[in-house]
């Protein structure tokens, strides 16, 4: 991961915290850069994440998943029944 820190100085060890804190925050995602910028006492943050490819989308109360496994039981049954649409 690429780390930019602007506007001032920071330690590693203040970097890693960072990093460790929005790996946490966006632990599905891949994150390629994390832009952090110092604005006297406050910190911001900016998350640049990798492209995620997948295969196919799964629609189920109006969230997009790439795995069927991250559905409850309930939603895989749902989706077990319903019928296939050919796009």
């Amino acid at each position: 991961m690429k780390v930019n820190v602007i506007g001032g100085e920071m330690s590693t060890q203040e970097i890693d915290q960072y990093i460790k804190y929005v790996s946490g925050k966006y632990s599905g995602r891949q994150i390629k850069q994390l832009d952090i910028t110092i604005d006297g006492d406050f910190i911001d943050l900016k998350c640049h994440f990798k492209d995620t490819d997948f295969q196919r989308a799964y629609r189920s109360a109006d969230y997009l998943v790439n795995d069927m496994e991250k559905l409850n039981d309930a939603k895989q049954a749902e989706f077990s029944e319903k019928e296939r649409h050919k796009v």
